[in-house]
């Protein structure tokens, strides 16, 4: 496989947590990075939509979010949401709203909500590659 992300242990947890809580709704939230291009932050955020099948960031959050990154130096680079019953692949509708094409983009799988599966992808015009992701302590 070819590019390899670093999860930190602290934000793979803190994506995986705000999934069951949020379960059975999609979870939702932002990534931020450093300028050496590592994970450094999470922020769960509020799925308005409140959907199983669906999520849309809370806009206030979502700029709250962005401000906390700039003002430690980081930037947001990447998204990540749950698909509480189904496995961690992008659905069409999650391709289709991939905005951002430098991000990554998490998922929290929760078919077995006991065994979550956590994967990572970049969506380019519409084309899914899946990423690495590496854990770390």
């Amino acid at each position: 496989m070819g590019e390899v992300v670093v999860v930190p242990a602290a934000i793979r947890e803190a994506m995986v947590a705000h999934a069951r809580a949020a379960r059975p709704e999609e979870a939702c939230g932002l990534l931020a990075g450093d300028a050496e291009g590592r994970l450094v932050f999470c922020y769960p955020t509020t799925n308005i939509l409140r959907s199983a099948t669906n999520y849309t960031i809370d806009p206030t959050e979502h700029f709250r979010a962005l401000r906390h990154a700039e003002s430690r130096g980081w930037e947001l680079v990447g998204a990540f949401h749950s698909h509480p019953h189904t496995e961690p692949f992008p659905s069409p509708t999650d391709v289709e709203l991939a905005a951002e094409p430098d991000w990554i983009y998490v998922i929290v799988g929760l078919a077995d909500p006991d065994r979550p599966v956590v994967r990572g992808f970049r969506i380019v015009d519409g084309e899914v590659t899946e990423v690495a992701l590496r854990g770390e302590r």
